[in-house]
């Protein structure tokens, strides 16, 4: 027989929390997910931002790509503040970082392929500081996961020999570029070539698709980065395959 006694007070303010609970755990967890995906996004725009704005600016108007990395703190500190927009500001801040030695390498050193991934890393005691610290953790991750995408196409340079045609594209003038370039591709082709591109780009692959398992928000602006890497490096080298 089933007991038909209305259920008391009690149970029904404890049943109307355990939902309220349940609801809002729901709630907060949909809100992480968003949370964790724009800033998948917003890592890889950042990522193929050098390419698209800085790239050119730097070879033109160096210093002033060098003042913009001021703008681009000042913002990030302006947004870190708002809690609407904290997220953004945290990101926009490591980001800053590569910003920097951007502006740099490529304004000053680029024909120097030896020095760039010193001058790449200068942000990088500042990144491991703050992770330790428990500060800025998006932008310091972002920063990581930009800084290993770096690292990772700047070894495949040296593995494959190219690293003699990033000194002459650097040097010459770009009427004379298309030969260098085509016989870069000719090297990427070859055997060896793509056999380094399939184990570098799944290293950067399967560090990518771990850091989105986690739950933490933070570990997906690092994925953001390091995905991104591999999606910017290929659409360099498609179109340079075209040329």
């Amino acid at each position: 027989m089933f007991n038909n006694t209305p259920l008391s007070t009690t149970s029904v303010a404890t049943l109307s929390y355990l939902q309220q609970n349940v609801k809002k755990a729901w709630s907060q967890w949909i809100q992480d997910q968003r949370q964790a995906k724009l800033i998948f996004l917003g890592a890889g725009f950042l990522v193929s931002v050098p390419v698209f704005i800085q790239a050119p600016l730097v070879r033109v108007l160096p210093a002033l790509s060098l003042i913009l990395t001021l703008f681009w703190v000042s913002l990030g500190v302006i947004l870190l503040k708002r809690p609407k927009t904290e997220i953004w500001g945290d990101l926009i801040l490591g980001f800053s970082w590569s910003w920097l030695a951007g502006s740099i390498y490529w304004g000053w050193y680029r024909a120097e392929p030896l020095i760039h991934l010193p001058i790449e890393a200068i942000g990088l005691p500042f990144a491991l500081w703050g992770l330790r610290k428990g500060y800025l953790k998006i932008g310091n991750l972002f920063y990581l996961g930009s800084l290993l995408g770096t690292a990772v196409t700047d070894i495949y340079f040296y593995l494959t020999g190219l690293i003699g045609h990033w000194q002459q594209v650097m040097q010459v003038e770009p009427a004379l570029v298309t030969p260098i370039l085509q016989s870069a591709i000719a090297i990427v082709q070859t055997p060896w070539g793509v056999s380094w591109a399939v184990v570098l780009a799944n290293f950067l692959l399967a560090i990518g698709l771990w850091s989105l398992q986690q739950k933490q928000a933070y570990w997906w602006g690092f994925s953001g980065a390091v995905l991104s890497t591999i999606l910017v490096d290929s659409l360099f080298w498609v179109a340079t395959s075209l040329i």
